[in-house]
């Protein structure tokens, strides 16, 4: 496949019979997470991947890699691993395939400064390097993703239905994700590649990143100043933080706790949650694993507490790449107190102990608007201060007959609980 220069002419993948531990990249593509989620109904496989490129000099529009050999048409080669979750529905009638945070583009992006620097007052180019963007690698992610998915199929149950795809590519406004996915679509079509934009996004594709890279001054400086005062206001009041591994001797009951915040917020704010045995195998793999001296992430329980009243709690993951806001709750007492601003504070700066990189809320809507029913929650958590990104989402890639007729009945279920039922309850 020869596009704009890049011939892609080898990708190849092969199970792993295991696997060291990893703490770095994305939490959703750590073993130590893929094995949490067969234990919770899913199966899992790892795969290592081998993408070799040719890069033709004569037309040469990148500039990315290494080249493994000179000449005209030099090789660029990428290797790495990834995890796919697999699981059954509908009584066994069809599977569903499910690889999260991958793939990355292909090749690397020119740095945004250095874009800023090539352009002069009427955005021409003053130079002559080719510049690399996501949009210039739509065709080529494109054809990856659907060969990665061909790769696949065979390791996969024939009941497969489809491939789904949570692909760890980013951007920094809602209208440049959205013309991206428009290309994708478009490349899609002209080359019948029969990639389709999943109604339902699986991960959130919204979020925001606060840098833990400066110091703590500098972090709570780039915070908005009335976030600065409800830290403070909360500590001042005397709200204290409890911290909770699945290691600490009195776990059981503090985890009673904050599954009975968590059921409060449920009814409150609509939300689906797990069994409190999901949350519990969570925090206690964790931390059985490193007292194994297994380079895992480490999850921890937070609980803000005032006097006799539990207020709110927070469970975090932190890795040496990131750290994760995974989820959260709230009483409805005291919330004068402004307990959810010191519990994430606590918990941004436990991370930057740790040597994360940064600290993800995890989820939000993708626009400051008024109108929007979560835009309370945008207000929050892009008060921290941290740098918005927005995710491209999820994509299948249909490998069954079936596929039409269940995913259509996955849509109808999805609209019955997030439309029908929430206003049958009045949400």
């Amino acid at each position: 496949m020869m596009v704009q220069g890049i011939n892609v002419f080898s990708i190849s993948i092969s199970r792993l019979a295991q696997t060291d531990n990893t703490n770095i990249g994305s939490f959703l593509q750590t073993p130590f997470w893929s094995e949490f989620k067969a234990a919770h109904g899913w199966n899992y496989s790892r795969f290592s991947i081998r993408q070799t490129f040719r890069e033709d000099e004569a037309e040469k529009p990148h500039s990315c890699g290494k080249n493994a050999s000179a000449g005209q048409n030099a090789e660029t080669e990428k290797t790495g691993e990834f995890s796919v979750l697999t699981r059954s529905f509908a009584h066994g009638l069809f599977s569903i395939a499910y690889i999260p945070l991958f793939p990355q583009l292909p090749f690397e992006c020119t740095p945004e400064e250095t874009i800023e620097d090539a352009l002069d007052s009427d955005g021409t180019a003053v130079i002559e390097k080719p510049l690399v963007t996501a949009e210039t690698q739509t065709i080529e992610f494109a054809h990856l993703v659907k060969e990665i998915a061909a790769a696949l199929k065979p390791y996969l149950p024939k009941n497969t239905i489809c491939i789904r795809f949570d692909p760890a590519v980013s951007f920094g406004t809602p209208e440049e994700r959205d013309a991206f996915n428009y290309g994708l679509k478009l490349v899609s079509f002209a080359d019948r590649l029969h990639l389709r934009k999943n109604s339902v996004d699986i991960q959130p594709p919204d979020s925001t990143l606060v840098d833990l890279t400066p110091d703590t001054e500098e972090i709570l400086e780039r915070m908005k100043s009335k976030w600065r005062y409800n830290i403070r206001l909360s500590e001042r009041k005397g709200v204290q933080i409890e911290k909770v591994t699945g290691a600490d001797p009195l776990f059981s009951e503090k985890l009673d706790v904050f599954y009975d915040l968590y059921k409060i917020t449920s009814e409150r704010d609509g939300i689906a949650i797990h069994s409190k045995s999901y949350y519990e195998d969570l925090l206690k793999k964790s931390s059985d694993e490193l007292a194994q001296k297994k380079n895992v992430p480490a999850v921890t329980l937070y609980l803000a507490k005032h006097e006799d009243d539990y207020l709110g709690a927070i469970i975090t993951l932190f890795s040496r790449t990131e750290s994760v806001y995974l989820y959260g709750c709230s009483s409805n007492v005291k919330r004068n107190l402004m307990p959810n601003f010191l519990l994430q504070w606590t918990a941004m700066q436990d991370a930057k102990k740790y040597g994360s990189l940064y600290y993800d809320m995890y989820g939000m809507p993708p626009t400051d608007d008024e109108n929007h029913p979560m835009h309370g929650l945008y207000l929050f958590k892009t008060g921290f201060g941290g740098k918005n990104i927005h995710r491209i989402g999820t994509f299948d890639v249909p490998v069954h007959i079936l596929y039409r007729a269940c995913i259509a009945a996955e849509s109808l279920r999805a609209f019955w609980h997030k439309k029908i039922m929430k206003k049958i309850r009045g949400r």
